[in-house]
C-alpha cells in the first residue's frame, strides 16, 4: 500500500489500516535488528522534527528508518533557530532546501501539522508523531498491533476498557477512531468528568462512572497517564484520590476477563494510573508495546515512500 503523509488515523480507509497492520506484523522479526531490508530507503532522508520531548516515539521512528536504510536527520530544538524566533514553518523549509524527504514530526500545537504539510513541496513527506491533543497516528497502530497479537483479528468480540485523562489525550482519540474503525463490539471509557471530552470524540462508546464496572469481563485495558499539571488546574483532586477511583491495582485487573491484556502508552507515572505490580505482571503488554513501535513505524515510512 502507499499513502504519501499519515496525519491522523481518521483519514485512514479500513483496508489502509488494517494493511498497515499486517505488514507491521510481516517486520516484526526484522524491527529489532538486522540488515536485511537496508536498501529499502537507501538514499532517502528522514528528519525527525520534534517540538515536545519524546523518548519512545522519537528512539523508535530513528531506529525505524535506520533499518530501512534511511539517513536520519537529528533535530535538537534546544538548540535550533527556534530560540532565535524562527518558526516552524521556516525551519521546516531549511531543513527541506538540504534535501530531507520525510518529516516525522511532534508538536504542542493542534492542527501545526497540515499547516507544515501545506507550506512544504509537494513531494515532499510527513508523518504525524503527535500534535497537541489531537493525533498520534502510529500510537494508535501499534496499540492495535498488539491486540490483534493477542486477541486476533476479529475486534467485533471484544470489551476494551480505555481509562484516565481522555480529553487531554491525543493518543486515546487515536485510540477510539482506529478502534472503532476495526468494529470493536464495545468502548468502555472511565475517568473524572473533569477529564471527560464533550467534543464528540466519545461517540459510539459506552461511558461508565465507577472503574470496577468498567473493569468487569474487559478483554483490553488500555491505562492514560495522568499529566500532573491537571492537579494544578484542578481538574484532580490528590495523587492518592485519583489511584483509589481510576488506579489500576490487581483487585481491579481480576475483576477483568481473566485473559485480559494491560496497556500503557508510556511514560507511566506508577502509584498515580497503575500499580508497580500490574505494570510489571504477567497480564502487562506495555514493553511489547514498545516494541512493536518499532515494526509499526517501519512500516509506515515504507508506506509513504511507495507513493
Amino acid at each position: 500500500m502507499s499513502l504519501q503523509h499519515l496525519l491522523s488515523i481518521a483519514d485512514l480507509e479500513p483496508g489502509q489500516l488494517r494493511a498497515l497492520l499486517d505488514r507491521a506484523q510481516e517486520l516484526r522479526p526484522l524491527a529489532l535488528g538486522g540488515s536485511t531490508l537496508r536498501a529499502t530507503l537507501q538514499g532517502k532522508t528522514v528528519c525527525p522534527l520534534f517540538f515536545e520531548a519524546s523518548t519512545r516515539t522519537r528512539s523508535s521512528f530513528m531506529l525505524a528508518a535506520s533499518r530501512l536504510g534511511a539517513d536520519v536527520l537529528p533535530f535538537d530544538v534546544a538548540n535550533s533557530s527556534g530560540k532565535k524566533g524562527e518558526t516552524a514553518i521556516d525551519t521546516m523549509r531549511t531543513l527541506e532546501a538540504m534535501g530531507v524527504d520525510c518529516f516525522v514530526i511532534r508538536t504542542a500545537i493542534d492542527g501545526e501539522l497540515r499547516a507544515l504539510r501545506d507550506a512544504a513541496k509537494p513531494e515532499t513527506r510527513f508523518i504525524n508523531a503527535g500534535d497537541g491533543r489531537s493525533n498520534h497516528p502510529t500510537q494508535g497502530l501499534l496499540d492495535m498491533l498488539t491486540i490483534r497479537q493477542h486477541k486476533g483479528t476479529d475486534f467485533s468480540c471484544l470489551k476494551v476498557v480505555i481509562a484516565g485523562d481522555i480529553l487531554h489525550s491525543r493518543v486515546a482519540r487515536s485510540g477510539l477512531q482506529a478502534l472503532k474503525i476495526l468494529g470493536c463490539g464495545e468502548i468502555r471509557v472511565c475517568g473524572p468528568d473533569s477529564l471527560m471530552p464533550d467534543d464528540g470524540t466519545l461517540e459510539g462508546c459506552k461511558r461508565v462512572s465507577r472503574f470496577d464496572d468498567a473493569m468487569a469481563g474487559a478483554d483490553v485495558v488500555m491505562m492514560l497517564r495522568l499529566q500532573r499539571e491537571r492537579m494544578e488546574q484542578g481538574l484532580v483532586g490528590s495523587l492518592e484520590s485519583y489511584f483509589a477511583d481510576y488506579g489500576l491495582d490487581t483487585r481491579r485487573v481480576a475483576l477483568a476477563a481473566p485473559d485480559a491484556i494491560i496497556m500503557h502508552p508510556g511514560p507511566m507515572n506508577r502509584g498515580v494510573e497503575i500499580a508497580d505490580d500490574v505494570a510489571d505482571g504477567q497480564q502487562s503488554v506495555i514493553f511489547e508495546q514498545v516494541s512493536n513501535g518499532v515494526a509499526v513505524r517501519m512500516a509506515v515510512l515504507q508506506a509513504v515512500f511507495a507513493a
